[in-house]
């Protein structure tokens, strides 16, 4: 407008009387849902991209460990020796270290923030961690100072560790009682042959620093499970010498633990499409299959770029074992070890196929698997994840037994692959490996077991539970009851809409791949992923990522009605819930052909309301919101014109 304008229109509204100002109607749009949230700005470290930006920085933490399981007072005893290498901007006076065994006391902060009547992570409190010969080293000054604090240690050094490359070496001595009842995540289980030891946050570990709180010091209560940075892992284990074990990583000295003729199967495995086994159901406390016949043995193994391990020790296990076909060419081992009360065909008798599907699945669609094993260990853990290493339930079966060894295996992508903090963000694992879980059901041997993700409009009803909970709720704080829906199914059901309803397959596809490759062995925050997604598809979702992500609004499109107008019709729409999305309408004609309407989200910035042309020459007999049922909507009564049209179909 010109100044000339200006001047009209100023002295127009001057001319008019008050109460005619008063009457023009002010109409509110809806243009704060379609706003950014939260600071998505990109900066030095994380670019507005959702990349890494050009000082972005990650420690590493190379651990070197050595330890004893003995099964007689179900105790590990070990030295650890962590090689740290700060990459940050800053001198570092001192570090963070996890010490995670510590929850099992009786007065740990999460023991005593565990309901009276219990949770799935009750825990043993006889244990916790006896630290010893503690010493921090950089350069030549040598430290022992340190305070330990619940499930974090302080560990202080005499001259700090020098930002951009510096490095520093802390080694203690360690030792706990390995508990039963680990929080359904590690802890030991008996059976005719003996104890199976699933050992996991067996080590104090380096927290992470990162640009954007610091150090991530959460304690460990519960819920929350773990955020690591990535380095090398070399790690021996003596245990029993009638003892098998399997870990994370490869391997190192297959000569000094087995006997040829395990040896030579394991070779037959590595080229096998289908399992072969390394110790038979009968052959199960066989010590001629062994290396040696009494005292202990040492098994060392070692993995690259993992920001964990864990392990598993037992003289029961049946283990059989079959090759990992990689897209790249390149071939990595299925592995299985289970006790005999797991045996069977329809049982642990398939893990090891599951495993490989898995595997295979994820490394073709996703990002290729990067680690040489990947484990299935039977347990009394309902299902937990570690990089190359499962613990799942040693009674599951069937559909059960797939489902959690697929969803565990799935964690290898997210949080293995895709660093994230899971202590704060359950949904950006969780949710996203329940996401890719679905396609992988799909298509394993053609669909033989179901899927529900695809089918939404059966979860309805969590959704107006008017104690729901929003998917940003911290995992410890989350009401127990709705944690499967806001760690694992409702972001799962955001990943789903958008591929399947507001990006389509192409888009989405190419966008979800470019994250994974982009945040590999990385640490993206929930704000490089939003960021990501719509740079790289070429969509602004931030009325998808308020009101699907943070909030507890929901999805009501409704047809209010259709009305012939000037020889065409017009379908008068409406948002009756919180969150906007875009249409899609069937619309059938008296012949019984059919027209598909798609009309984009952006009809809802105006207003709640929206009518639509439709220009045609046939007559309409019915029109129909969402018709593959794809949208959560909470209430389908207003789904379809004529609003018999349900009744009349059926």
């Amino acid at each position: 407008m010109n100044y000339f304008s200006k001047v009209a229109f100023v002295l127009a509204l001057a001319g008019m009387g008050l109460s005619q100002i008063q009457a023009q109607e002010v109409t509110t749009n809806n243009q704060d849902d379609f706003n950014e949230i939260t600071y998505r700005q990109g900066s030095v470290f994380r670019s507005a991209t959702g990349k890494p930006g050009m000082e972005y920085f990650q420690n590493q933490a190379d651990y070197n460990i050595e330890a004893t399981l003995n099964d007689v007072d179900h105790t590990i005893t070990g030295k650890i020796t962590v090689t740290y290498t700060n990459n940050s901007p800053e001198n570092l006076d001192f570090i963070w270290m996890y010490l995670e065994q510590n929850r099992f006391t009786e007065n740990s902060r999460g023991t005593l923030t565990t309901p009276v009547q219990g949770n799935r992570y009750v825990g043993d409190t006889d244990g916790g961690y006896e630290i010893s010969n503690l010493q921090a080293k950089v350069k030549r000054s040598v430290s022992t100072k340190h305070l330990i604090d619940d499930t974090r240690m302080q560990v202080f050094f005499d001259e700090p560790i020098a930002a951009d490359g510096g490095t520093a070496t802390v080694s203690m001595n360690f030792k706990y009682k390995i508990p039963v009842e680990g929080m359904d995540r590690m802890g030991r289980l008996a059976v005719e042959d003996g104890t199976i030891y699933a050992m996991a946050q067996w080590f104090p570990q380096v927290a992470v620093l990162d640009d954007v709180v610091g150090w991530n010091v959460e304690p460990y209560l519960g819920a929350g499970e773990f955020y690591y940075d990535y380095g090398t892992f070399d790690y021996k284990i003596t245990v029993p010498y009638n003892h098998i074990v399997v870990g994370s990583g490869e391997l190192q000295n297959p000569r000094e633990v087995l006997s040829s003729v395990v040896r030579e199967r394991m070779e037959e495995a590595s080229k096998s499409d289908t399992r072969v086994y390394l110790i038979r159901p009968d052959e199960v406390n066989d010590p001629s299959l062994l290396a040696k016949k009494q005292g202990t043995q040492t098994w060392h193994f070692k993995i690259e770029n993992s920001r964990d391990v864990a392990f598993a020790s037992s003289k029961a296990f049946i283990w059989d074992a079959a090759k990992i076909d990689l897209p790249s060419g390149k071939k990595a081992m299925a592995q299985s070890a289970y006790p005999k009360e797991s045996d069977g065909v329809g049982a642990w008798g398939r893990s090891t196929e599951y495993s490989k599907a898995s595997i295979e699945h994820y490394s073709e669609k996703w990002y290729e698997y990067p680690w040489p094993v990947a484990v299935n260990v039977a347990a009394e853990i309902g299902g937990m994840e570690y990089p190359g290493l499962n613990f799942c339930g040693w009674q599951s079966k069937g559909a059960s037994l797939w489902g959690v060894t697929d969803h565990e295996f799935g964690h290898n992508w997210f949080p293995m692959i895709v660093g994230t903090n899971e202590r704060r963000y359950a949904w950006m694992d969780e949710g996203f490996n329940t996401f890719i879980n679905h396609y992988s059901t799909l298509e394993f041997n053609d669909g033989e077991y179901p899927s529900r993700l695809n089918r939404m409009r059966n979860m309805t009803g969590w959704f107006i539970n008017p104690n729901r909970e929003g998917i940003d709720t911290y995992p410890d704080v989350a009401n127990l009851q709705n944690l499967g829906m806001i760690a694992y199914y409702k972001p799962a059901m955001g990943l789903y809409l958008l591929r399947e309803y507001i990006l389509g397959e192409e888009r989405f596809d190419n966008a979800f791949r470019s994250y994974i490759k982009t945040w590999a062995f990385k640490h993206p925050q929930p704000n490089d992923f939003f960021n990501h997604m719509e740079n790289v598809s070429g969509e602004n979702l931030s009325w998808f990522w308020k009101g699907w992500f943070y909030g507890t609004g929901n999805i009501d499109l409704a047809l209010n009605g259709v009305q012939a107008y000037q020889g065409n019709y017009i379908i008068s729409l409406s948002n009756k819930g919180e969150i906007p999305m875009p249409v899609e309408l069937l619309v059938t004609f008296k012949d019984g052909s059919t027209k598909e309407i798609k009309l984009p989200v952006e009809i809802w910035q105006r207003g709640d309301s929206w009518n639509h042309l439709l220009k045609t020459d046939q007559e309409v007999e019915s029109v129909e919101l969402d018709p593959e049922k794809i949208l959560p909507d909470v209430n389908f009564s207003n789904d379809a014109w004529p609003a018999n049209f349900y009744e009349s179909r059926n």
